[in-house]
Parts: C-alpha cells; sequence; structure tokens
C-alpha cells in the first residue's frame, strides 16, 4: 500500500473527526480590539471542541477561547476588519466559517492638544489636556498667533488650520502627539478663519469657513503624504460651524449663512458624497463638537444673539438627533476634543459683551454627565482642539 493512499485515507478520516464550522454572529468593536460572536456548531466531529479561533482581516491577528465571543486584541484604531471563526477538537480545526460584518476598533485617547485662539488678542498658546485624571499643562506652540481656526487629525498627528493671524490665513501646522512636536502642514486651497473639520484614521475634512464671506469650500487633508485636494462642498455657504464624526462620516453642523442655520451636511469619507442630514433642535452658530464612535455632542453656541447652554446628542446610527446635557454656562465661541469616553468642552466667551473664560465641562457619554473639567491655563475664545484617540471626533 503506497505512503500516498496511506496519506489519503488518513487526510479522509481526519476530515471526518474534525468539527464543522461554526456559524458567525456579530462582530463588536471595542478599544483597539473586537468581540466575535458565533454560534457553536451542532456537530463536534471526533471529539469535543476544545478552543475556538477567531482571525482578523486585514492583518491575520487572532483571538482564541473556549466559547462565544472571542476578542481579537492588538488591531489598529481606525481600521475596519471582518472576522472568520474555526472551532478546535484534537482533530485539528475546522473550516473557517462565513466573514462578519465590518467592524472598526476606535483608540481610547490619551490627550487633547487645544489652541487656546484669543486670549488678549490672537494667540499662539496651547495646552495639553490628559483625559486621565483630568490635568492640564502647557502644549508646544503654534508657529503663529490666531484665532478661528479649526483642527482634526488621527491617533498620530493634529493638524490645526491657524485661521485668523489676524486675516484670514492658508496656514496649518502638524502637532505630532509623541514628542509634543509641532511643524509645518501642507496650506489650505483658499485663505479662511471660522471653518470646522472632522475626519477619520486617514483624511480630515476642512471646511474653509469665512474667505472672506461665507462659504460652500471643502478641503481633504491627507494624512499619509500629507496631501491637500479638493473635497464635496457643502449644501449650503456658510461659516462659524462645528464638526464630529465617526470612521466614516462626518457631521457638519453649518452654522452661520444668511442667518443662523439648523443645517447639518453629511459627508461620507468612502465616495466623498455629501447629504443634507437631521437638522439641530435649534439655528446657531459659533458652535463645537466632540465624539465617540456612536455619538456626536454639538454645543450650540449663539442662539438668537446670545451665548446658549444647549447641547444635541446625535447618533451615527439612524441619524437621530436629540437632547443632551446642557452646559455648566452660556457660552459661544468654545472647542471640543476628547476620546470615546469623555468630551472635553473649551466654554470660550460666557456672555455677549466678549468676556472669555477658562472654564471647561466634561461631557462623560455613558449616563450623559457633565462635570468641571480642568481649566485653561488662560481665559480664551475661538480656538479649536484635536485629541490623539478619535477617529473623526473633533472641532
Amino acid at each position: 500500500m503506497s505512503k500516498r493512499y496511506i496519506g489519503g485515507l488518513i487526510s479522509a478520516f481526519n476530515s471526518l473527526k474534525v468539527a464543522n464550522a461554526p456559524t458567525i454572529g456579530s462582530a463588536t468593536a471595542g478599544n483597539q480590539k473586537a468581540c466575535v460572536a458565533f454560534t457553536a456548531p451542532s456537530c463536534v466531529g471526533g471529539g469535543a471542541i476544545t478552543s475556538y479561533t477567531a482571525v482578523a482581516t486585514p492583518g491575520f491577528k487572532t483571538g482564541t477561547g473556549s466559547s462565544s465571543p472571542v476578542t481579537v486584541s492588538c488591531l489598529t484604531a481606525c481600521t475596519a476588519y471582518t472576522f472568520t471563526v474555526s472551532a478546535n477538537n484534537v482533530y485539528g480545526p475546522s473550516a473557517f466559517s462565513a466573514a462578519s460584518n465590518s467592524a472598526t476598533p476606535f483608540a481610547a485617547g490619551t490627550v487633547g492638544i487645544f489652541a487656546l485662539g484669543v486670549t488678549t488678542c490672537a494667540s499662539a498658546t496651547r495646552n495639553k489636556y490628559t483625559f486621565s485624571g483630568c490635568t492640564n499643562a502647557s502644549a508646544t506652540a503654534a508657529s503663529a498667533a490666531s484665532f478661528y481656526g479649526s483642527a482634526t487629525g488621527n491617533s498620530l498627528i493634529g493638524i490645526f488650520a491657524l485661521g485668523g493671524t489676524p486675516c484670514n490665513s492658508t496656514t496649518r501646522n502638524k502637532y505630532t502627539y509623541s514628542g509634543d512636536t509641532n511643524g509645518t502642514a501642507t496650506a489650505a486651497t483658499a485663505a479662511s478663519s471660522l471653518g470646522s473639520a472632522a475626519g477619520n484614521s486617514s483624511i480630515g475634512i476642512f471646511a474653509l469657513g469665512a474667505r472672506p464671506n461665507k462659504s460652500t469650500t471643502r478641503d481633504k487633508y491627507t494624512y499619509s503624504g500629507c496631501v491637500v485636494a479638493s473635497a464635496t462642498a457643502a449644501t449650503t455657504a456658510s461659516y462659524a460651524g462645528a464638526a464630529v464624526g465617526n470612521s466614516s462620516v462626518g457631521i457638519f453642523a453649518l452654522g452661520f449663512g444668511n442667518s443662523p442655520l439648523a443645517t447639518r451636511d453629511k459627508y461620507t469619507y468612502s465616495g466623498c458624497t455629501v447629504a443634507t442630514t437631521t437638522s439641530a433642535t435649534t439655528a446657531s452658530y459659533s458652535q463645537s463638537a466632540a465624539g465617540n464612535s456612536t455619538i456626536g455632542i454639538f454645543a450650540l453656541g449663539v442662539v438668537s444673539c446670545f451665548g446658549s447652554t444647549i447641547r444635541n446628542k446625535y447618533t451615527y446610527s439612524g441619524d437621530t438627533n436629540g437632547s443632551a446635557t446642557a452646559a455648566s454656562t452660556a457660552s459661544s465661541y468654545g472647542a471640543a476634543s476628547g476620546n470615546s469616553t469623555v468630551g472635553i468642552f473649551a466654554l470660550g466667551q460666557i456672555c455677549n459683551n466678549g468676556t472669555s473664560t477658562a472654564n471647561r465641562d466634561k461631557y462623560t457619554y455613558s449616563g450623559c454627565t457633565v462635570t468641571a473639567g480642568a481649566a485653561a491655563s488662560v481665559a480664551s475664545r475661538s480656538g479649536s482642539a484635536a485629541s490623539n484617540g478619535t477617529c473623526g471626533v473633533n472641532v
């Protein structure tokens, strides 16, 4: 009897002894990980199942467990993954299940960088806010004093559009969180201020704001290579809005058109398409926003010529908008940044006579509670912010 024949018999025997493939369930993203649910096979083959293995695509990271769900760790934040699962017994692994839904892990984030904007005049001052412990310290200054800027980024860098320096500007800075270094970023396609920005791990979309009047112009900033190109325009010309989003979409509150607007645009990064989406509860401008992969919290800013405590909660799944817990103080011209757990809102201008504040609110997404955050080093308004723990979750 040939070795090939014997080997074929053994292979056929073992294939009857391994378990059937599990039935895939849902994959749920977490902090640089995912939990993969499945149903065990009814046929376990020639022996009891000893473990299950989940495999991520791309990258082929694996996780092992004795039952559903299995956690796959060490995933890259803001990267979309699918997962397959096999069942293991003494005869080897089963065939893999079908692929799961796509799940995008997030980074919890450690720090937010706040450009303070107007202190007594335009400023290059920046603060570093550490979310764990809610501490505030100095951060590397901007290349030029400015105000009315905007910012977004990924887990490695924040791109800051400097805004008024004091005139409209095309200048952008690149802030590298590791090492706290500040350098030059690729300039905007047009001078502007009073813009807003959101993005994911690969690109940032900047609404250019006033240039010198309201505008529909947007830029796409690709972090790899620092390339700037035109992005799909807004549905309505405006300025002084805010933006927040997740790894798939950015929600842009348009701010001021011919009057305060409740209009919001949804920018879908894949395909760079723009459509109107669920409006704010109240028309406003000079807003700020922060959120996580599930919700965005919008501080509405100026309502009926005065600063406001009103906040809205925008849920990306279903594109629904509702009330969020109010700010501690009526304000406008603020900035916000955060991680997957909290958003830090710099309150900005606290009354209609232009008084600035160093006060910040900490908005905890779970439970929608608002408490005092660590104050800024200087009272200010009209700044911007970005953090290292977001997939497009910035002002």
